[in-house]
């Protein structure tokens, strides 16, 4: 159920009065079982799970084929943040609508952005962003790796008893990252260099692009927010007929419509594109399947870019 701001605002202070002291306490080593860590995406979720390993309950608010930039918390997500050891999100107004909510809850507990904890000179700048940087990380395999290191450190501050655990689990889930990032470069490499262009739905991938030398082109800009209009669409036409480019890409937290009518208006102009594919932009995909996973995310859009591209 989703609820207004100012009646969110009301019950997320009545839950913060009613919270104990000891559900305050960040001397995470002294609490028995274990803790209690909420995430907001899933791409955390998936990071902070491997890290924490059996020491911690870890779950996350949005799910497959959900928008983080139009997400508004229920207040079930209030009970879980306002219950929780630690929070973990993205940042750089990547959970614009939660901004709030989460700097409330900051008040009562270790609340911790990974995105904003991460170096400004490794960040793609935007002006048009509310943040002035591209808040989609985790297309860089090893930025992402360099958020799941503070990650890794955080919980490890939080919780010394354990931070030898986390330390290993931490060093273990980036080996797999460096290799999953040269898979990621050996394969896009594969495609002619002329047909290296990514057009998607919207502007999610320009970490994508620079990590992994492909131009990038989004209907829409880096929030799913900003609108499009008749012109975007026409220049988008423009591009894909003058470099004759084959697929476009919807997303999975994106609706289809907008790339469907760019693929109508390249048909008008005479030349023939398709959808490539699907791929998982700002969610991941179902639970129990290798896209349900960070690295599984990584590979299956990988492969489908290749596959359409090459």
């Amino acid at each position: 159920m989703r609820i207004p701001i100012a009646l969110l605002s009301t019950l997320l202070a009545i839950l913060l009065a009613a919270c104990t002291p000891e559900s305050s306490s960040t001397d995470l080593s002294k609490k028995e079982g274990p803790l209690s860590i909420v995430c907001t995406t899933g791409m955390i979720g998936d990071a902070v799970s491997r890290i924490a390993g059996e020491r911690a309950e870890v779950s996350s608010l949005m799910g497959p084929g959900v928008d983080p930039h139009l997400y508004k918390a229920t207040q079930g997500d209030l009970k879980r943040l306002t219950q929780a050891d630690v929070v973990f999100y993205n940042g750089l107004h990547l959970e614009g609508k939660m901004g709030e909510v989460l700097e409330k809850v900051a008040r009562l507990k270790p609340v911790i952005a990974l995105g904003d904890s991460l170096p400004g000179a490794e960040l793609i700048n935007s002006t048009n962003y509310a943040s002035a940087h591209d808040p989609h990380i985790w297309f860089d395999v090893s930025l992402w790796s360099e958020a799941v290191g503070i990650a890794g450190r955080t919980l490890a501050d939080l919780d010394t008893a354990y931070a030898k655990n986390y330390f290993e689990n931490t060093r273990a889930f980036q080996r797999e990252l460096r290799d999953l990032h040269a898979f990621a470069k050996e394969e896009i490499a594969k495609i002619p260099e002329k047909q290296r262009i990514l057009i998607t739905a919207h502007d999610a991938f320009e970490y994508f692009g620079e990590a992994y030398s492909i131009d990038v082109r989004g209907l829409q800009g880096i929030s799913t927010v900003s609108e499009y209009g008749l012109k975007d669409i026409s220049d988008l036409v423009n591009l894909i007929t003058e470099r004759n480019i084959k697929a476009v890409f919807v997303e999975s937290s994106v609706p289809r419509k907008s790339l469907e009518a760019v693929v109508e208006g390249c048909a008008k102009r005479g030349h023939t594109t398709r959808i490539g594919g699907t791929l998982y932009s700002d969610a991941m995909g179902e639970a129990g399947t290798p896209e349900g996973t960070y690295p599984g995310m990584v590979r299956a859009n990988v492969r489908t870019i290749v596959d359409a591209l090459k």
